[in-house]
Order: C-alpha cells, then structure tokens, then sequence
C-alpha cells in the first residue's frame, strides 16, 4: 500500500517534493492544495486534482501525511498547527529563533488530532541540524562551523526585488575561503557574520533608475546586507534569465574538537552538501520525513517532531534487515 501525500501550495518547494514522489515507489501523491484559483494551478501529475484549500478538511481519511509548502515568515506558523489536528504533517519552518515557539504550538496541535507533525526538516535547519548535535555529542570539546553557498538565497533576492528602481535580481551567498580554510586546519578561529560569508547580488534595473541609490540601498539594509562585504553587478534581464534562472545551493558544516588527556589530538567533521537544485533537494528531504511521520503514527506516536526525535531508520524504504545487510 502506497503513502497518499497531499501538497499544500505550489511554489518551488512543492514543486520539488511532486517530482521526488516520482523517485518513492511506496508514494502517491493524492492531490495538491491552492490558496489560488486551481484552474489556474498546473501540476506535472497526470490524474492528480488541484483543489481549494478550504477542501482541505474533506480529505481527512484521503491523505497519509500533508507536506506544507509555504514560507516561514507568515504561512507555516498559522498552518501546520492548524492542519496538524487533521493531518500528520511535514514542513521546512526555518526561523530558527522561532523554532521553540512553532514547537509548542504544532505539539498541542498534533497530540489532539492524535497525529505527528514534524517540524523544520530540509538542510538547514534539518540535516546541517543533524550533523550538529551527532559531531558535537562526538567531539564534546571543540566549535561548530556552518558556512552557506555558493548559492541563491531566495528571501535575499526577493529583498533587493522590492527596492524602487529594481526590475529583477539573484543574491547568492558565499563562503570567505580563508576562514573556511582556518578551520579546516584546526585553527578554532572566532569568526564574525563578516568574516564568515559575503554577498554578491545581480541586478537588473528599470530603465531610467538611479543605480547608485540602488546599490545603497542593498548595501545598507539592515538585518540582511549591512553586516557583509556585499557586490552589487548591474546586468541585463537577458543575462540573469540565461546564467542566473536556477535555484543552485549548499554549504558546510564543520566540528573542530580536540582528544586526548592533554587535548593533544585534533579532529575535524565535515559534512558538505553541493545542490543543483535547493527546493528539489529540499522537497526530497521533506518527503522521507513523510514516510518516518506516517510510521510513526501507525506505531501510535503523536505530537511533534523535529530530525533530533526521528530515528534514520524511519527515513528509508527499506526494511530494517535491508538496511543492516546493504548499509550497516
């Protein structure tokens, strides 16, 4: 018997988890959700129907595990609460100062409707997460290191797109070289927000707009530009769309820690993602927590979850004798 998903949105994200299905023999995807006209909504899913959001609730015995494809800033923390009490539910919540809050609210949710909502899974937070806390249980003395890029952040990009005068615009985020190279070799330097990564941005202007002010005005954004060494390149909307159209993304996690009685062993964890696609490899992150929440829930789990919770066993296809035979 399949896993029936149902998608909520259909943004990039969304997008990506359809095409994972794709990949999971033991998935179906039952149907997609839209805040929009559905007619105006088309799918890659042959025989697969969008439907309203406010269908949501008829499809209460219909859909195994509901992914959410919304954004964190507005949708996600009033969502999967509210679909948690129907649903087992899955989503990417990354406002990492909030994730305590939307815990809170996800696991009274869930543990009333009896179902698992598993909360902030993707790269980061999710896996980089991961990584974290196994490497730092590991080398208990020592300093973690996450480095970002290259790659395209979407809600930087999106920033620039609202300053007056800009038609179009990709941010990309990347790593500083020489601190990465400090803590590859063992240095455990104290590294600030600038020292970490810089900012380069592609812009496309109106015709007519004052460029200099343009670039001002992302270079002192608060919150977003103004603590980074950031370049601002003013290009056409021909040479965006043909070198800068796609969603590429990654990045490092690093544990520095030391062994021994004197503490004279070094020892460095690296963990290194490099994506062609972030919401294509987000979505599949999403989708194999899909398949630990619905397990969870026929075990009788409920409540919420982050990666911290789940057991990787939960994640895979496989069976446990599979997993030990090919894997272990």
């Amino acid at each position: 018997m399949s896993i029936r998903i149902g998608i909520l949105g259909y943004g990039n994200l969304s997008r990506g988890v359809e095409s994972a299905i794709t990949q999971n023999e033991d998935m179906e995807l039952v149907a997609v959700f839209t805040r929009r006209d559905p007619s105006t909504v088309a799918i890659k899913t042959e025989g697969v129907n969008v439907y309203a959001e406010s269908e949501l609730p008829d499809f209460k015995d219909k859909i195994d595990v509901l992914i959410l494809g919304g954004g964190s800033a507005t949708d996600l923390p009033e969502q999967t609460p509210k679909y948690a009490s129907m649903f087992n539910v899955v989503d990417s919540f990354d406002t990492h100062a909030r994730i305590p809050e939307h815990y809170a609210n996800v696991d009274k949710a869930a543990k009333e409707g009896n179902k698992i909502g598993v909360i902030s899974v993707g790269w980061d937070p999710g896996m980089f997460s991961l990584l974290r806390m196994v490497s730092t249980a590991v080398l208990p003395e020592g300093e973690n290191y996450t480095f970002w890029g290259r790659g395209v952040s979407q809600g930087h990009s999106d920033a620039i797109r609202r300053i007056e005068g800009v038609k179009d615009a990709r941010q990309y985020t990347v790593p500083v070289e020489d601190s990465v190279a400090k803590v590859r070799n063992g240095e455990n330097p104290e590294l600030t927000t600038r020292d970490k990564h810089t900012r380069e941005c592609f812009v496309v202007a109106e015709d007519g707009a004052d460029k200099a002010a343009i670039e001002k005005a992302i270079k002192e954004m608060p919150n977003y530009f103004s603590d980074y060494n950031t370049t601002v390149t003013f290009i056409s909307e021909e040479e965006l769309q043909k070198n800068h159209a796609g969603l590429p993304h990654g990045g490092f996690v690093l544990r520095s820690g030391v062994t021994g009685h004197e503490k004279e062993h070094k020892h460095i964890i690296e963990y290194n993602l490099k994506l062609d696609s972030n919401p294509e490899f987000t979505g599949s992150v999403l989708l194999a927590y899909a398949r630990a929440a619905y397990r969870l829930q026929k075990e009788g789990n409920t409540g919420c979850k982050t990666i911290f919770d789940i057991a990787p066993a939960y994640l895979s296809a496989l069976s446990g004798e599979e997993l030990r035979k090919t894997m272990l």
